[in-house]
């Protein structure tokens, strides 16, 4: 890869920002990173030469950093050695990130990689990753007694010079049990802590067990704010550092060529006439609650306050639009030509009795009644299953994963070449996280196809109407902003418009 230069954007003589709740010796860190201040620049070191002793992170021979990737751990450091990357999924945040820590390595000994996860598969990833880099990690999940023993050997031998370097990865739950906490104060200074998924991180409980004593830390998320949250987002960035410049968007992924070009086609469908008076009745008490709030002096419209008031009614309005049972025939008559296909995932809501149900539905349909090979992979599906079902889905073995919520964060299935969303959640996040999976590169996978089953509002009143137009204008935006990426957007965007223009929205 060879050594590359980069610009110092932000030169200083301290190496944490003014929010610093360390306490150790912050002037030497910085000078033991190699700030070049006079000359305005400094080096990444690639790991060319001089191998690192075994166990140490070095650059894989054969990783070649895209430029968006470089100019992230340029910032990173720059800002000195505090900061959120806000990179699209499946743009290679992992790969970012372990080239930070080993050029912190090389600059300053670093002497901990602790990195947390929200989920256990995604502890498995991180030690795939890892082991690229020459790194064996601790994984610290499940039974305390699988890692306590070695985590406090390695500190020790860290702490006492018998060793330069371990890495240790670990889940949210684990974080912030008893087990793990007692040992957080023995890791020494030169520690980095990455969030992973991050935006989990803001959680009261989570953040406030996230370590004070390390000082550098990086976050990752494609989706780094808190979706009604915003005190929690805020927390997020105080401990881990602002979102770092620039952004690494959808658009920008797929025009550098770290995800594919995908085709987009949105499938409409109504709702059945005992549905249709159920979404009603509940637009109807959203806007009543709207109403009120508005006599009672407020603005107009739907803010981020007015949505977590109006949560329960909206989580059962979505619930209601993601059961939607049309969904259903449409998914035979779209399978029906499409049986020769694999590849294929199958998206089903969020884990509720409804999402449940449509899960089993969808599996019948599919397995038993189009003979379409497939199997659920979910929350509950045991970590060994799901590496297997992983396995099968890549060779082809099964056509296709019918799966909730569990593949929104984090999960690497790159061969994943076409999606059914059959529920889709008013949750930014999960439209971004979800999208993102889908157009992971792969040998061979060119491009990818993605199906969006979008539910067609019923008839209603003028005031019902123009509540139901509020409630649209968020999820719409984001429809057309993934329709116009496609390489089929003048296709996709007609599909769309219909609905654009019934209710008013053409501005979108």
């Amino acid at each position: 890869m060879g050594v590359y230069k980069v610009q110092n954007q932000n030169q200083g003589k301290e190496f944490l920002t003014k929010n610093c709740d360390v306490d150790y010796p912050l002037l030497e860190i910085n000078k033991l990173l190699g700030v070049a201040a006079s000359k305005g620049s400094y080096y990444l070191h690639s790991s060319e030469g001089k191998q690192p002793p075994p166990g140490c992170p070095r650059i894989p021979p054969s990783l070649h950093l895209r430029g968006y990737q470089q100019q992230a751990v340029t910032n990173w450091f720059a800002n000195k050695g505090r900061g959120t990357l806000k990179m699209a999924t499946g743009s290679g945040k992992t790969i970012t990130a372990l080239a930070i820590a080993t050029e912190l390595y090389h600059k300053i000994g670093l002497q901990v990689l602790l990195v947390v996860c929200p989920y256990q598969h995604l502890v498995k990833q991180w030690a795939r990753e890892c082991e690229k880099f020459g790194v064996e990690p601790i994984l610290a999940f499940e039974s305390v007694n699988r890692w306590q023993t070695l985590l406090s050997t390695q500190l020790y031998n860290v702490r006492s010079s018998h060793q330069l370097f371990f890495a240790v990865i670990t889940t949210n739950s684990t974080l912030i049990s008893e087990g793990f906490q007692s040992q957080l104060k023995y890791f020494p200074e030169k520690t980095l802590i990455v969030g992973d998924e991050a935006h989990n991180l803001g959680a009261p409980r989570l953040e406030e067990s996230l370590p004070r004593n390390v000082g550098l830390r990086l976050a990752l998320s494609a989706t780094p704010e808190r979706y009604f949250d915003e005190d929690g987002t805020q927390s997020l960035f105080d401990y881990f550092g602002p979102v770092l410049q620039p952004e690494f968007t959808l658009k920008d992924a797929i025009q550098q060529g770290a995800l594919v070009h995908y085709l987009y086609y949105p499938i409409l469908v109504e709702l059945t006439e005992s549905e249709s008076r159920s979404y009603i009745k509940l637009t109807k008490s959203i806007g009543r609650s709207l109403l009120y709030r508005q006599r009672e002096g407020q603005a107009a419209g739907i803010s981020d306050e007015d949505r977590e008031d109006l949560k329960p009614l909206l989580m059962q309005r979505a619930r209601l639009i993601g059961a939607a049972a049309n969904k259903l025939q449409a998914l035979r008559d779209l399978m029906y030509t499409r049986l020769e296909t694999s590849h294929t995932l199958f998206y089903c809501g969020d884990g509720s009795v409804e999402s449940t149900r449509q899960l089993k539905a969808v599996t019948q349909i599919l397995g038993t009644e189009l003979g379409y090979r497939v199997n659920t992979y979910t929350a509950e599906t045991p970590l060994e299953e799901r590496e297997d079902l992983r396995r099968q889905f890549e060779t082809g073995e099964l056509q296709g994963l019918v799966a909730i919520r569990c593949l929104d964060e984090g999960v690497d299935i790159p061969a994943i070449q076409n999606a059914v969303i059959l529920a889709s959640s008013g949750n930014p996040r999960q439209f971004i996280q979800r999208r993102g999976r889908i157009l992971r590169r792969h040998p061979g996978k060119e491009r990818a196809t993605l199906f969006d089953t979008i539910v067609l509002p019923p008839d209603m009143d003028r005031e019902t109407l123009e509540t139901e137009r509020n409630l649209l204008r968020r999820e719409l935006r984001r429809l057309v902003e993934f329709a116009d990426l496609a390489d089929n957007a003048g296709e996709a965007r007609m599909k769309l418009l219909s609905l654009q223009k019934r209710y008013g929205l053409l501005d979108i």
